[in-house]
């Protein structure tokens, strides 16, 4: 069998040609995204960087514990709060100790050290917004303004330095309320010592002078002051760096001070952002998770399509070896044979390219900012084994089903069958293709009916078309008939013979024309799927915010992560005319079932001014009914009858118990939980929604929320300008990674298209020299291949379109459910450019090969056999 696979292989080597191209692409492309998926399972190890060279630090604790009846569970907390004044004194009896700070501190160059003035006013008072700048004057003033070009930086107090451990590089520690030393990094602000800056702090803008420098050591840009001056700015202190040995720290605080101590490695835990490693890993697991399930199930779908076709070119063949005493088992283990044999090269190719091709991704990842820069292969090699083996597994199984119809080809059933195509789906393929039909219609029915926000999630809706797509894919030798003939009804009736050949042909070449549209099918339905749910969620959360925000303006901090300057809040709330909102981000966490904590996004803010600058979809209760003792919750969570008292830990890990007062619709999952200032759990305000007052006078608003704006590094932004701001953009990396994806699909569809195309012009060479002693010319004919390749592309895209409109409807009907009246939006721009790719790659493959045939005498060529 092996030889006779090896001679048929030989013999035909064209049919193989696109399975080989498109099974190593596969493969390629699943090692390459293996390779590079192994790399996010395990963050950078990354050593303490803050607290380097602190023997002992003390926090308070950033994760909840909460005992279940199953064990403890744990949830990381949402605002750490402070280690308190007592803490402090008794942790001070120890040893020395050192208090840190963090709060922003933004910097702007004002002058340099020739246009230093008197260094004693350096120690005065500093003076803020307006005052600031009329004590300024000329150039110096323009230079100085407030909101101009300031570098987001961070300050601490001096003393602290020493724990990371930061070493002047110039100058000498600060002395005086008016002098800070800064640390300098490549790229940054050009400082040095004598340099004069105003530093913005949440206690106001303020000239000084810089008296030293530090090298900057990667993890942050920082500003330091003297302790004094510190402890005025942010009087709360975050950490605490103690002297002493761990086990007597510990000891002293007791086991339920709610404090953590953190010696070692766990002192990273007190550095800015700890997790931000492991956090940066998990949209690129998800990415390379996806667009390598998507090659898998592309590939597996082309290469099953391709043998399909293969096996039905060959009956003839089959039928002589039949004749000339081959069982079918022998017939069966021959197509099978070539199959691996093509498995096994083209993985092998797969797995070459994949394994040069990784770092081209990888670094083409980073540049798009779908990665981390610091992002990198492992040394893993198992990805390569698993693309290998897949790629086999996939070609082999691919193939079964075609070795199995190819076993039951009776003799003299292959020899006397005409070129029209008959009996196309067996029983087999039938009920194959129900089932998966039901399945894939089922599944949604079943979600839309019991939890249709779970259809809202990237799992469902990207693996939900791909039931769908087989289904379809199964049907498509019945479904191209019809469809096919839809599609040429007109040009069949326009003058000409074109028209009405391009239908015949089309309808009679069922297994032909259903496997060009295969891949097409594939493509047109995942593309118009993804980038149409992307869009419509978009366009849902969107409206969703118009709807929800009736304010004139929001106000949010120039940096993000970051508070809104307390300044700013109090000039906001002086502006005469407006209403202004102030809110807070924070979160709540319950226990469900007793068995999982479960943390929801939430707001705090003042119920009085809420109503007046947003209309939230209530469906139970009343929003006015917040208080104090009171929380709104959505219709995700488990108890959601007003006036039932539910236990929560607030964002600080307090526990509260808190009554519903209102129950909003989930939407499409932003509609989260308010409560108010009390149960914040210390966050900082980072937005304000403000809305002119009847009879306000709307541009003396806009101007007093602009100048306080520009005075403390804050955005203000209209309605309109906000939710713009806050929508997806064209580089955002859904997008990207979307457009990678579908990248990846077209690939494998563009070889499957061109290969089959090449097989199926190649093996009608006596058609076209009939067509030719017929009296048609050369161009007439290759203008009727290129028309039916045309009416195969269209066929796929139709019945790709079908599949995608379902599963577009069926994320409109959850919408609907989950109380959010949006538009579905077809992304007619991407699939536009599918279909035209798919034709123009279509016209091309087929009309090559029929043009190399022609050059033939069509004499030769009808007397021709195969």
């Amino acid at each position: 069998m092996l030889m006779l696979a090896l001679s048929g292989m030989r013999t035909r080597w064209i049919t193989f040609v696109g399975s080989f191209v498109a099974l190593a692409l596969g493969v390629g492309l699943i090692a390459a995204t293996g390779l590079a998926l192994a790399a996010t399972f395990d963050a950078p190890e990354r050593g303490p960087e803050r607290f380097a060279a602190a023997p002992v630090v003390v926090r308070a604790a950033d994760h909840l514990r909460v005992d279940t009846p199953t064990g403890t569970r744990t949830r990381p907390l949402d605002h750490l709060g402070p280690v308190g004044p007592r803490t402090a004194d008794r942790l001070a009896a120890l040893g020395r100790t050192v208090a840190d700070r963090t709060f922003p501190a933004d910097v702007t160059v004002a002058r340099t050290g020739a246009d230093v003035g008197d260094p004693r006013t350096d120690a005065r008072e500093p003076r803020t917004g307006p005052d600031l700048a009329a004590a300024r004057t000329g150039a110096d003033a323009r230079k100085a303004r407030p909101g101009q070009d300031a570098e987001a930086r961070v300050g601490h107090p001096w003393p602290v330095a020493a724990a990371a451990p930061y070493r002047l590089t110039s100058g000498r520690a600060p002395a005086a309320p008016g002098e800070v030393v800064v640390t300098t990094r490549p790229g940054g602000a050009p400082l040095r010592t004598g340099d004069r800056v105003l530093v913005r702090t949440p206690a106001g803008s303020a000239p000084r002078t810089v008296v030293g420098t530090l090298a900057g050591r990667g993890f942050e840009d920082a500003v330091f002051f003297t302790d004094d001056e510190a402890a005025r700015i942010s009087p709360d202190i975050d950490a605490l760096v103690v002297h002493a040995d761990a086990t007597v720290v510990r000891r002293a605080l007791g086991p339920d001070s709610g404090m953590d101590v953190l010696t070692g490695h766990d002192r990273r835990r007190a550095d800015p952002d700890p997790d931000r490693d492991a956090r940066a890993l998990v949209s690129v697991n998800a990415l390379l998770g996806t667009a390598a399930g998507i090659t898998l199930f592309v590939s597996a779908a082309v290469v099953a399509s391709t043998f399909s076709f293969a096996v039905a070119q060959r009956r003839r063949e089959f039928g002589l070896l039949r004749t000339a005493g081959a069982t079918p088992g022998q017939i069966r283990r021959t197509v099978c044979a070539e199959a691996v044999l093509v498995g096994v090269l083209a993985s092998a190719a797969g797995v070459w390219l994949g394994a040069g091709g990784a770092p081209l991704l990888v670094g083409r990842m980073t540049e798009a900012g779908l990665a981390p820069p610091w992002f990198a292969l492992g040394d893993a090699s198992w990805p390569l084994h698993t693309a290998f083996w897949t790629g086999v597994f996939v070609a082999t199984a691919g193939a079964l089903v075609s070795c199995h119809r190819a076993g039951r080809t009776a003799p003299t059933e292959a020899l006397r069958e005409a070129a029209v195509d008959s009996r196309v789906m067996p029983a087999s393929r039938w009920v194959a293709a129900v089932l998966v039909l039901i399945a894939g219609l089922g599944l949604p029915a079943v979600a839309l009916a019991l939890d249709p926000g779970d259809l809202l999630g990237r799992k469902s809706y990207i693996t939900r078309p791909m039931l769908l797509v087989v289904g379809f894919a199964l049907l498509a030798p019945v479904l191209v008939r019809p469809v096919s003939r839809l599609l040429t009804w007109l040009p069949a009736r326009l003058p000409g013979a074109t028209g009405v050949l391009v239908r015949e042909n089309t309808a009679a070449g069922v297994r032909r024309t259903a496997a060009v549209a295969a891949p097409v099918l594939i493509t047109v339905a995942l593309a118009a799927t993804l980038t149409g749910t992307v869009a419509t969620l978009e366009e849902a959360r969107a409206a969703e915010a118009r709807t929800a925000t009736t304010a004139d303006f929001v106000a949010t901090p120039g940096q993000e992560g970051r508070p809104l300057a307390p300044a700013f809040v109090e000039r906001a709330r002086a502006v005469e005319g407006a209403v202004v909102s102030v809110s807070r981000s924070t979160a709540v966490t319950v226990l469900e079932e007793d068995t999982a904590l479960v943390t929801s996004e939430a707001r705090a803010v003042d119920p009085a001014r809420l109503a007046a600058v947003s209309e939230l979809p209530v469906t139970a209760g009343r929003l006015s009914d917040l208080d104090d003792g009171a929380i709104v919750v959505n219709e995700e969570w488990l108890t959601t009858r007003v006036g039932d008292r539910v236990t929560v830990w607030l964002g600080d890990g307090r526990r509260a118990s808190l009554r519903i007062a209102a129950v909003l619709a989930t939407g499409t999952g932003d509609n989260g939980v308010y409560v108010t200032r009390r149960n914040a759990g210390g966050a900082g305000v980072d937005r304000i929604d403000v809305k002119v007052a009847e009879g306000g006078d709307r541009q003396a608003v806009a101007a007093a929320l602009h100048s306080a704006g520009a005075a403390t590094g804050t955005r203000v932004a209209t309605k309109a300008e906000w939710l713009s701001a806050n929508g997806p953009g064209p580089d955002d990396p859904t997008r990207t990674g979307l457009r990678m994806i579908l990248g990846i699909a077209l690939l494998c569809t563009a070889t499957a298209l061109a290969n089959t195309l090449v097989m199926a012009t190649s093996d009608r060479v006596r058609d076209l020299a009939v067509l030719r002693l017929a009296g048609a010319t050369a161009p007439q004919v290759l203008r009727l291949v290129a028309a039916e390749a045309v009416v195969a592309v269209g066929v796929g895209a139709v019945l790709g379109g079908v599949v995608a409109a379902v599963n577009l409807l069926v994320v409109w009907g959850a919408l609907v459910l989950l109380g959010v009246m949006s538009a579905v939006v077809v992304p007619w721009g991407t699939l536009g450019l599918v279909v035209a790719a798919a034709a123009l790659l279509a016209a091309v493959s087929a009309v090559l090969p029929a043009s190399l045939a022609l050059r033939t005498r069509p004499v030769e060529l009808a007397g021709a056999r195969e």
